[in-house]
């Protein structure tokens, strides 16, 4: 009878291997490697340069941020509020736009559209008329509100009083800021032109509890 040996329970004829020491990669398979590497971080970097060429064209040609300074535009925005600037939308009455101050041009003024080209404008008894036709100004409902009785939030006034000109010039706008008591604006530096006019800044994304569009908060 043929004779079993058994040692820690495996049979003493079943084959058993080394692991083989790990290879070195050839001169040529690093050169691979290296070269693998490179495009990679080629890549990467060429995606970054990508991305920030199309930021900062967004910045300059589509959208900015801009910063509320000041209470001119009270109650509709605050000082330090922050906005987007968008610069290709076309602009409507009472969009609220941005502009190198006529006065002062290295800074921004932030004012809401209020005449159009061609329009007569005229403010009689806190109600605005444009073309002979009473207009209602919604976003200052919250503040006419708070009036005493029989006091005015924006003065009387004629265009011509202010201006010296019956209608808004073609290529201009006539602005005021919300803030009628306390804001310079086309009543003092006269119409804006057109082409000075940066963007309409008609959305809010700080503080983010009034994020949206300005007049629906």
């Amino acid at each position: 009878m043929s004779k079993i040996n058994f040692s820690d329970g495996q049979n003493q004829n079943e084959s058993f291997f080394e692991p083989r020491s790990k290879r070195h990669p050839s001169p040529s398979e690093k050169r691979k490697e290296n070269k693998s590497r490179g495009s990679e971080f080629f890549s990467t970097l060429l995606y970054c340069v990508v991305a920030l060429i199309i930021f900062f064209l967004v910045r300059h040609f589509l959208f900015a941020p801009v910063s509320v300074d000041g209470e001119s535009m009270v109650p509709t925005l605050e000082d330090r509020d922050r906005l987007i600037l968008n610069k290709v939308d076309s602009i409507e009455r009472f969009d609220v736009v941005v502009f190198p101050a006529p006065d002062a041009p290295e800074k921004q003024y932030i004012k809401r559209i209020i005449g159009l080209p061609g329009d007569t404008i005229r403010f009689q008894d806190d109600v605005l008329y444009i073309n002979g036709e009473a207009v209602e100004e919604e976003y200052l409902a919250s503040v006419e509100e708070d009036l005493a009785p029989g006091e005015n939030f924006t003065e009387d006034f004629l265009l011509a009083a202010k201006t010296g000109e019956e209608v808004v010039p073609e290529g201009s706008y006539f602005v005021m800021g919300d803030n009628r008591q306390n804001s310079k604006d086309s009543r003092v530096f006269g119409f804006v032109d057109a082409s000075s006019i940066s963007g309409t800044a008609n959305f809010r994304i700080f503080p983010f509890k009034e994020f949206g569009s300005i007049d629906d908060n």
